[in-house]
Parts: C-alpha cells; sequence; structure tokens
C-alpha cells in the first residue's frame, strides 16, 4: 500500500509539473531576472480595457542630446517583470554595435493577459486557458486610440511602428498582421500560439491575406519544437511562399532544436536585425 500510495503521489506531482510549465508557457509570463534598464515610466487610464495601465519606455542613447525623431517598437508583455528588460537590453546592445538603428521601445505590463492577447474563440475547450470573447479587439484599440498618442505627445516619433511579442503576444502579434494589418509597419512573432479557435488564423489565411493593402510591411516569425504551434507556422509559411501579397516583405525562421520557453531569448536578435534594417 505505501508503494502504491508513493507511485500515485509521483503521477499527482508529475501532472502538476506538466499543467505548471504549460500554463507558464500559454497563459502567463514568469518574472524576469534581467538587469533592469534606465527607462520612464507612466501609468495610463484606458477607456477601451477600463482600467489603468502601466507603460515601461526605453529610449535610445543620446535621445536626451539631440532632436531626431525614432520609430517606435511595442510590446506587449512589457511589464519589468516580464519581458521588457531583456529585450530593451537586447535593442540597447544592437544599436550600440550599429547592428539596428536606433529605436524607441514601449513595454505594456499584463493585467490581464489571456483576456488581452486573445480574440474570440467558439472552441470550449479555450475557456481553460483564456475567455473566449474578443479581448484582443479592446487591447487593440487601447493601443492603436489611446497609447499611441500618448507616445506620439511625448516622444519624438516618426510613423514607422511595429509590434513584437511570443506565445500568446505572438497570437496577438498575428492576429493584428492578417485582420488589421495597417495598423503596423512590421511585425515580429516568436511561437505565436495559432492553436487558438480551431487555428481559425490558419484555416483562412488565404482569404484573410486577399484583403491585403497596398502597403509596404514586414513580418518575421518563428516556430518551435512546440507541435501545436510549429505545424500552424510551416502552414502559414507554406501559404506565404505560394500567395504572399505584393507588398508584404516576409521571414520564417524554423526552429525546431528551440523549445516554447527557448525560442524568444535564442531568435530575438536575428529578428530585430532583419526587420529594422531596410
Amino acid at each position: 500500500m505505501n508503494l502504491w500510495k508513493s507511485v500515485e503521489k509521483m503521477k499527482n506531482m508529475n501532472y502538476i509539473l506538466f499543467l505548471s510549465i504549460f500554463i507558464l508557457g500559454y497563459g502567463t509570463k514568469s518574472y524576469s531576472q534581467d538587469q533592469i534598464p534606465k527607462h520612464d515610466n507612466f501609468r495610463i487610464e484606458s477607456k477601451q480595457v477600463g482600467e489603468t495601465r502601466v507603460i515601461n519606455v526605453w529610449t535610445p542613447p543620446n535621445y536626451e542630446n539631440n532632436n531626431d525623431s525614432y520609430p517606435v517598437l511595442y510590446m506587449p508583455d512589457g511589464g519589468i517583470k516580464e519581458d521588457f528588460p531583456h529585450i530593451a537590453n537586447t535593442i540597447a546592445a544592437l544599436v550600440k554595435n550599429r547592428s539596428i538603428p536606433p529605436i524607441i521601445l514601449v513595454g505594456i505590463e499584463n493585467t490581464e493577459r489571456g483576456r488581452d492577447l486573445t480574440g474570440v474563440s467558439e472552441v470550449k475547450e479555450d475557456e481553460q486557458y483564456c475567455p473566449l470573447t474578443d479581448g484582443a479587439n479592446n487591447f487593440r484599440n487601447f493601443i492603436t486610440k489611446e497609447l499611441f498618442h500618448e507616445i506620439g505627445k511625448r516622444y519624438r516619433v516618426t510613423n514607422k511602428k511595429g509590434i513584437l511579442g511570443e506565445s500568446l503576444s505572438g497570437l496577438f502579434v498575428m492576429e493584428t498582421f492578417m485582420q488589421k494589418p495597417k495598423t503596423f509597419n512590421f511585425y515580429i512573432a516568436m511561437d505565436p500560439s495559432l492553436w487558438w479557435n480551431d487555428h481559425y488564423l490558419i484555416r483562412n489565411a488565404n482569404s484573410l491575406l486577399g484583403n491585403f493593402p497596398n502597403k509596404e510591411i514586414k513580418l518575421w516569425f518563428a516556430g518551435s519544437s512546440a507541435e501545436d504551434i510549429s505545424q500552424y507556422t510551416n502552414e502559414l509559411a507554406n501559404v506565404l511562399k505560394s500567395d504572399a501579397p505584393n507588398d508584404l516583405t516576409w521571414k520564417y525562421s524554423d526552429e525546431p532544436n528551440e523549445k516554447h520557453h527557448t525560442i524568444f531569448r535564442a531568435t530575438k536578435e536575428k529578428a530585430l536585425i532583419w526587420t529594422l534594417n531596410e
């Protein structure tokens, strides 16, 4: 009996460990241990999402000593205990060695991540990860109708804007790219959770891309060894190979040696270098 109890206990522990890893990968963001760079911080009262949002902003070196204007990279999962520090530090290093031109990074700290980063879903099982309501639409309106204006008021910016995200944030990036492509000039998505809503974006990729605007847009996306994601990133790459819009410049980085929790850090430098250089 004691042996049986030990085996059952181990099974339960393994299940809990698996569930914890799964939730960390798809539903939350683990705290960052990276050095926090010098940055600005402010709060914005949002009517679009009905709450106060915390915004972190990194500006290029010498920003205060010149009158130049800069493009802006927006980033969900942009809290100090999320992905903002390591992306800001990476951009700083790339700017310093002239691998990319200077750019402003705007990080949006999470409140209800699953709500904000997912569109509507008709799949009941998706509810165990995120709400089935279209929270992404409100979050996108917050960015475009409120945050764009606030950043333009506070900083010297050009009209060039981009967005970067991984996992659920990557899903938000890809949904915006495919449904509202005019929103940004460039898009970067690592391991986007394209399984959402029975892989709606991939099932409808041809029709969505058929409505692509006459605007030059860049897309960089990557897929890891996670089968529930890579099957759809690979499928999207095949769609783009055969039928990409004329004004779209795109690159797919197939990363079968990376896992869902490693792909962001493994690919961020090459994603930024390819996307931000003309």
